[in-house]
């Protein structure tokens, strides 16, 4: 599955005793790279939150925010009269030397040793933890399969491209070939006029195959092509099997199919070396363009690769 490295998910989970909220913020990165902003309260949740997420993001830079209320019953919370007092004259006290000092919350009262509000139970809000990592987490994948397929989509439509690009070439090579033969056959006309004006018949036969040779052998190098869209056919091939066929591969290859996203950048890799090796070669001005719009569309496909996993 194409995976989107850029995407977001949050959610709230619930209990009598208050509730949690968690968000995922994902952006593209070589490796995996999260940062926490969390409560010291709900610390004892991080390495749960970190083992969730490591099952379902394997690349990226992730950050985590978690926040949390406590819904603490004020209408069965009592709070002590002798606490109380013994607070006021603790307040007392001290504002007389520091006159500033602010009154404590009616929650930090009923949390108090004076109170009996609902103790801060860690299995608890653990659980509560857990559950709205599991549903952010699902949130955020949904949104990252989702951008993954617009991405497949437009880096698909620049295949095509690049296949309509290669079958053109092919289609024209015939004729480009037939226009170098007369080309060589008219060099080698003035290469033997210019050895032997008096005619061929001057002209040794050991001189003749060197030089017919020496013709062929330029030729050969500079205009057979053949291997080259080959290999761009098979590696556009195997970029249309990345792309549309990624569940069933990962399937049948397990754990060594390894990232899509590092696959398709050594695949573009490959792509762009055979693209220069054809422009290279190019006998003909209309080769020479196919290269560049064929290193257009791999260098499109390839900013488009970087934002997947």
């Amino acid at each position: 599955m194409i995976r989107s490295m850029t995407a977001f998910g949050n959610a709230r989970a619930e209990s009598p005793q208050g509730s949690v909220a968690i968000e995922f913020r994902t952006v593209n990165s070589r490796f995996l790279d999260i940062n926490f902003r969390l409560p010291e309260e709900l610390r004892m949740a991080e390495n749960l939150i970190r083992e969730q997420l490591g099952q379902a993001v394997k690349r990226g830079k992730v950050d985590i925010r978690v926040s949390y209320t406590r819904r603490d019953s004020l209408d069965k919370a009592q709070l002590d009269e002798a606490y109380l007092s013994g607070i006021a004259e603790q307040l007392s006290a001290a504002r007389r030397l520091i006159p500033d000092v602010a009154a404590p919350r009616l929650t930090e009262l009923l949390s108090g040793s004076g109170g009996n509000a609902t103790a801060f139970d860690p299995e608890i809000w653990t659980a509560m933890c857990q559950e709205a990592t599991h549903l952010a987490l699902a949130e955020l994948q949904a949104a990252r399969e989702r951008e993954g397929q617009r991405l497949a989509q437009m880096m698909t439509a620049c295949a095509r491209e690049a296949a309509g690009i290669v079958d053109q070439v092919e289609q024209d090579l015939p004729t480009l070939l037939a226009e170098h033969q007369e080309k060589i056959a008219a060099r080698l006309r003035d290469a033997l006029a210019a050895a032997s004006p008096e005619g061929y018949a001057h002209i040794s036969g050991p001189e003749l195959s060197a030089r017919i040779a020496q013709e062929a052998s330029l030729f050969s190098l500079r205009i057979d092509v053949a291997e080259e869209l080959s290999r761009l056919r098979s590696h556009i091939a195997e970029l249309d099997h990345l792309l549309n066929d990624g569940p069933s591969s990962q399937g049948k290859r397990g754990k060594s199919s390894g990232s899509a996203g590092k696959r398709l950048d050594f695949l573009f890799q490959e792509m762009n070396r055979e693209a220069n090796t054809l422009g290279s070669k190019a006998g003909s001005l209309s080769v020479t363009r196919a290269a560049i719009d064929l290193k257009l569309l791999i260098e499109q496909m390839r900013e488009q690769a970087q934002n997947i996993e």
